[in-house]
């Protein structure tokens, strides 16, 4: 039986006389918009999901797509399984819309939809975790080594807020692995090169910079109401008092860190009973000697871009809340050898921080024993 072929006016006609108009494009396709009142349901889905759509046989089914092929495809597979009543709107969504009928907005606009179109095709994001990730807010203390790849790449994904914390200045020095920064912004502060780089690849990201040292009387200011912190700084102090506000605060802290050619990653959960924090695996600030920074030992240009990226892939997995995030697991990457070396970091019940007879007795500002200048 040949297929009936009508337009979107009087598919429209037929909805509102009680026809079930259902949407057989993907969801991200969908993410943009839909003839209002359609239900969605893509086609490699629709024999699955027709009898809780449509439990009656009889039923009038009127099907749309985007250009109106694959809803005839619809069309004939629930023909084949005994369907009767059934019409393939002809031009499908592009022609409905074109027609001013009425339409359902998705929750990402159309810019979104084409910027984040990879994203959408994947069944573990999609449009609904995209829009999980355009809600989310991320603090980036550290706009140098580490950050540069972290802030690139949490804005390009489509990060909803980034907050950039860091007191420097661009210097000449940083560009050999810094590369959210230019020649042209040396002297300019590293927030605001930040900012400027990051707003240049994705204006729909809002950057909020606080050129500030971390210190104890504003940590908790700097990251609180944030769903993930990155840890891009490069001294202890810093790194303890990012561990302390995490915990007390109960954000995940995603732990990164570089040495000549040498880096590693974890991540500290405080949401979660069974995760260590940061002073399991470093219990007591090191001496001087034995924490020297980049300027002192030199770091390959491009190792913290590697850890950096790592970082930035485990806070996405945060925020969508997919995958196994490395919580008690310490990754080790050796830029000479080519090699990942997974170590376990179990939470530690004796650890001076989150220790089962630990008892928290406010912030204070360690030593400063590697020096971020």
């Amino acid at each position: 039986m040949t297929i009936e072929r009508i337009s979107p006016a009087d598919a429209l006609r037929r909805q509102q006389s009680g026809a079930i108009l259902i949407d057989v494009r993907e969801d991200d396709e969908r993410a943009a918009g839909k003839p209002a009142g359609a239900i969605g349901v893509p086609l490699g889905e629709i024999l699955d999901r027709i009898a809780a759509t449509a439990p009656n046989l009889d039923a009038p089914i009127l099907l749309s797509c985007a250009h109106g092929q694959r809803s005839l495809h619809a069309a004939m597979a629930l023909q084949g399984i005994g369907y009767s009543r059934l019409a393939s709107v002809e031009g499908g969504f592009v022609r409905w819309a074109a027609e001013g009928l009425p339409v359902d907005r998705g929750a990402l606009d159309a810019d979104a939809v084409e910027r984040y179109s990879r994203h959408l095709l994947l069944p573990e994001v999609g449009a609904a975790g995209q829009q999980r990730l355009l809600d989310s807010r991320v603090a980036l203390v550290g706009a140098g080594g580490l950050g540069s790849p972290a802030g690139l790449y949490l804005a390009a994904t489509g990060v909803g807020m980034l907050t950039v914390i860091d007191d420097d200045i661009v210097d000449k020095s940083n560009l050999q692995r810094q590369v959210l920064h230019t020649d042209a912004r040396v002297g300019v502060a590293k927030t605001e090169s930040a900012r400027i780089a990051l707003n240049a690849l994705n204006p729909g990201v809002r950057i909020e910079t606080r050129r500030e040292r971390l210190q104890a009387a504003n940590v908790e200011t700097l990251i609180r109401d944030h769903d993930v912190v990155i840890d891009g700084a490069d001294n202890f102090p810093t790194r303890y008092l990012l561990d302390a506000a995490c915990r007390q605060l109960r954000i995940p802290l995603v732990y990164g860190a570089v040495h000549r050619f040498t880096g590693q990653v974890s991540v500290f959960d405080a949401r979660r009973d069974d995760s260590p924090c940061y002073r399991c695996l470093f219990p007591e600030p090191p001496a001087a000697a034995d924490a020297p920074n980049c300027a002192e030992a030199g770091v390959l240009g491009v190792l913290p871009g590697i850890i950096g990226l790592l970082q930035t892939n485990e806070a996405i997995k945060l925020l969508l809340g997919i995958g196994v995030p490395l919580v008690g697991r310490l990754l080790c990457f050796d830029a000479l050898a080519g090699t990942f070396r997974e170590l376990k970091l179990p939470r530690d019940p004796h650890c001076p921080g989150c220790g089962t007879q630990t008892q928290f007795r406010g912030y204070a500002d360690i030593e400063q024993v590697c020096s971020a200048h």
